[in-house]
């Protein structure tokens, strides 16, 4: 791909988070299709679970890799290709503090981290509550201007656009805790509709989970409960019906880094860690829970571990491993809950680096001299230097090889070969006439 070819596609904007997230070996959020390659047939497993979610699904994904194989990519791939499709996406990072139940309000830490990067497609990057709950009152606002002929002004307008929002908000109030969601929607909508910033605040407090008491949220906004460390996923699940009922796609929730309730020391937390997962696997896979999908992101270490991987439960063991009529067949059920990352091949990694090269030098102006046979070559010597190809993830590559590009711009008059003192191929030894000492120690030796 000539620089002229890609460099309308790409921004600046769009070329630099790539270029500062990948030399930071962390995954950038945007421009990802740039740079994906070789998970065509996980994507389009995943995409098809984006329809079931639209038609009013839930589905339970884990998307299994070891550091570097490219899971915390596809998920954000997803989650690209979900807001695009018009879904609400919330994502969060399991971590020693974030868990999905444990002392000290963690469960309720990571409901947190999951409405802070509450996003849409007009707001991807996080804080997306408020920018939902005014398009839709503003998008009620103007059903009822269409229907009924009157101006916001106009008496009577309001109470016809509370009449709309109940209808929605009683659909919700039907399920557990939804009476309290439903209360505090509206509650909202009475600051929105009084230009009380404080009351509007409050209902936003409210769904962030950050009441700490009840006391403090009854006397803000009438309602009895708060959302906890314990009713923390019901709200998600309220959450997931309320976006779905306002014109959304469903929402999509991503946990990476689900190895740290692996690491959980305690047996008796990560036990319970590991039954509220299963708690929110059996909704999805039962039927009790519309319009969400979940998404865990981990290493194999989280699933197999013999001592504290999720396999230790027996529970979990029944639904996630392999058919054990397929076990010798060496053919993967593609439609089974746990999507494994196997490594790229050669041709996958060189495609790779060459979009690697096309993006560096759109966003740094420059001509890149790169062959076909430089890509393979550097892959070559990267497998030499660290290892077995097998063990080779792309995370791996892409930092080396985003190095290697930024020397070669600093200093365009050195070369590839020079750069990675590459030996140059040496002469065929075949016909070449010589006695052999047929007597020596190492005469039936050949290399």
């Amino acid at each position: 791909m000539s620089l002229s070819k890609l460099s309308p596609k790409l921004s600046k904007r769009v070329s630099t988070a790539i270029m500062n997230a990948l030399s930071s070996g962390v995954v950038p959020r945007v421009g990802l299709d740039h740079i994906a390659v070789g998970r065509d047939q996980e994507l389009k497993l995943l995409k098809s679970d984006l329809e079931n979610i639209a038609a009013g699904g839930a589905t339970f994904r884990f998307v299994i890799g070891r550091y570097g194989a490219g899971k915390s990519f596809m998920l954000q791939l997803l989650r690209n290709t979900a807001l695009n499709q018009g879904f609400v996406v919330a994502d969060a990072d399991i971590t020693p503090e974030r868990r999905l139940v444990g002392s000290g309000g963690s469960g309720l830490a990571t409901y947190r981290e999951l409405i802070h990067h509450l996003s849409t497609k007009s707001r991807p990057g996080g804080g997306a509550l408020s920018v939902i709950l005014e398009r839709w009152i503003a998008g009620i606002q103007n059903q009822v201007a269409k229907e009924s002929g009157k101006r916001p002004t106009d008496e009577g307008f309001d109470d016809l656009v509370e009449d709309k929002i109940r209808e929605v908000t009683q659909d919700v109030a039907d399920l557990v805790n939804g009476f309290e969601f439903a209360s505090v929607i509206i509650a909202y909508w009475s600051g929105y509709r009084n230009d009380d910033p404080t009351k509007k605040e409050s209902a936003l407090r409210w769904l962030r989970g950050e009441f700490a008491t009840r006391t403090e949220a009854r006397a803000a906004l009438g309602v009895r409960v708060i959302i906890d460390d314990d009713t923390w996923y019901d709200y998600i699940k309220l959450m997931a019906k309320f976006v779905a009922d306002i014109g959304y796609n469903g929402l999509i929730i991503m946990l990476d880094e689900a190895i740290h309730l692996a690491k959980i020391p305690a047996s008796v937390t990560r036990q319970n860690n590991y039954d509220k997962l299963l708690a929110i696997f059996n909704d999805s896979m039962q039927g009790h829970v519309a319009h969400l999908g979940t998404l865990i992101g981990g290493t194999p270490q989280f699933l197999e571990d013999p001592r504290r991987g999720l396999f230790t439960d027996p529970a979990w063991q029944r639904r996630t491993s392999q058919s054990r009529l397929l076990a010798q067949s060496g053919i993967k059920d593609e439609i089974a809950p746990v999507i494994r990352l196997e490594p790229l091949d050669q041709k996958d990694l060189a495609k790779l680096l060459k979009r690697l090269s096309d993006v560096h030098q759109t966003h740094y102006s420059y001509q890149s001299k790169l062959s076909t046979q430089d890509f393979k070559n550097v892959l070559r010597v990267i497998g030499d230097r660290m290892g077995a190809e097998a063990f080779l993830t792309p995370g791996e590559i892409v930092r080396d090889f985003i190095g290697v590009l930024n020397v070669l711009h600093q200093n365009p008059k050195i070369s590839i070969t020079e750069l990675l003192k590459l030996d140059p191929p040496k002469p065929s030894h075949s016909g070449k006439k010589g006695k052999v000492d047929v007597n020596s120690d190492f005469a039936e030796f050949s290399i």
